[in-house]
């Protein structure tokens, strides 16, 4: 059964951001508001936690898991970023974007879609978000919580708060409750691995990503 912390939405109580990170350290998974859908996370640095993470999610490894970043400095980190993706993101970020890049040797290999070596990688403008990655200093797998259609592109079901954790309980070991109802409005997911950005879903924010990446591009 799940540990539940409820956090205030906009500025997140710091022994309870504090708590959930010492649980995220030592292997915990969550469930956890975003700035778009509940996500199932863990640390990306806790390789048991990113193998239950994909059994929870029943994902193949092949499957390239997102992650969120505290800032455009963060990713860098974390992938290659070109000077026209660079261009891009600052102009977008933070926001509901998913940004497909090259990775770098920091992101684990169970992460990663292994044919290209690409992540998705996003910066949430989301407090609870912002806080657990300040305070865990790496950042966090976010992969939907909702059940996805067949190309696992966008959420089906939309599920009340109480049914997600209930849904959920015995299979996460913390439950971060914001009093935000789920939603099923994913984020854009915008590739930029090649020589132009690609948008490959469309989510929130789409109008003024096609906008931008029509003026970087």
């Amino acid at each position: 059964m799940a540990t539940l912390y409820t956090v205030h939405p906009d500025t997140p109580q710091t022994r309870r951001i504090e708590q959930i990170v010492d649980a995220l350290r030592n292997g915990a998974v969550m469930l956890y508001p975003t700035d778009t859908v509940y996500a199932i996370g863990c640390d990306l640095n806790v390789k048991s936690a990113i193998e239950r993470v994909r059994q929870i999610k029943q994902l193949s490894n092949d499957k390239p898991l997102t992650f969120l970043c505290s800032s455009l400095s963060n990713i860098s980190h974390y992938a290659s970023v070109s000077d026209s993706a660079y261009r891009l993101m600052k102009h977008l970020i933070p926001g509901p974007y998913t940004f497909l890049l090259p990775t770098t040797k920091l992101v684990p290999k169970l992460v990663q879609n292994p044919k290209r070596k690409t992540t998705g990688i996003r910066v949430p403008n989301y407090p609870v978000c912002m806080s657990l990655l300040q305070a865990l200093g790496n950042p966090i797998i976010s992969t939907s919580a909702h059940p996805l259609d067949e190309e696992e592109k966008t959420p089906t079901i939309e599920m009340e708060r109480a049914k997600l954790f209930d849904t959920l309980d015995k299979l996460v070991d913390v439950i971060v409750d914001d009093g935000s109802e789920p939603g099923i409005e994913v984020s854009t997911i915008i590739d930029l691995t090649g020589q132009e950005p690609v948008i490959v879903r469309e989510g929130l924010g789409m109008q003024e990503a096609t906008a931008w990446a029509t003026l970087v591009s």
